[in-house]
């Protein structure tokens, strides 16, 4: 997911035991829950050294938030409704190379079998060779995004006011990748 050494177009496949997504939400108006996705796979393109593509699908069902009881409603059909949609995906639609390290990224996000847009600005690293001689590279970052957008408003009023649950989650994150073999 970063510039390339050659040119030409190259496939870089995500590392699942090296990436992560990690999301937090404002609970009850007064702490914020941090939770993460289950592992996460997928794919970035380059085309002479410039990223051309990037999908990603994570595991819905391992998500956690150290909370199993809370972990369970987040699964169900309040919020992600992984027996009937175990992943979240993303395809990317545009790519704006903003410099060398710095892309803006904008593509569909399905969550809960509903697509949305979603924009995220990403950092990359140059790619370096590992030890055992795979060409590795990463990219993270974050964005926000509204739960509403894709169908999951389940809340409660509060007393004081406000609701129990804000519709804004903010997510990270880290992912790495190396170059398919030929």
């Amino acid at each position: 997911m970063s510039t390339t050494p050659a040119s030409g177009t190259h496939l870089w496949n995500i590392d699942p035991t090296h990436s992560s997504i990690d999301f937090s939400v404002k609970h009850l108006a007064v702490f914020t829950v941090r939770g993460s996705l289950g592992p996460v796979t997928g794919s970035a393109e380059t085309t002479d050294g410039v990223i051309s593509s990037v999908t990603l699908s994570s595991d819905a069902t391992g998500i956690t938030t150290n909370n199993a009881q809370r972990d369970g409603h987040l699964k169900s059909g309040d919020f992600l409704k992984v027996e009937e949609f175990p992943t979240i995906d993303f395809k990317s639609t545009s790519i704006d190379k903003k410099s060398d390290t710095e892309y803006s990224l904008t593509g569909d996000l399905t969550i809960a079998g509903k697509t949305a847009p979603v924009s995220v600005d990403l950092e990359v690293v140059a790619p370096t060779t590992d030890p055992w001689g795979n060409l590795r590279t990463g990219a993270t970052g974050s964005g926000i995004l509204h739960r509403k957008d894709w169908g999951i408003t389940y809340n409660a009023p509060l007393e004081a006011g406000g609701v129990m649950i804000s519709d804004e989650v903010k997510f990270t994150f880290d992912i790495q990748a190396v170059v398919a073999p030929a």
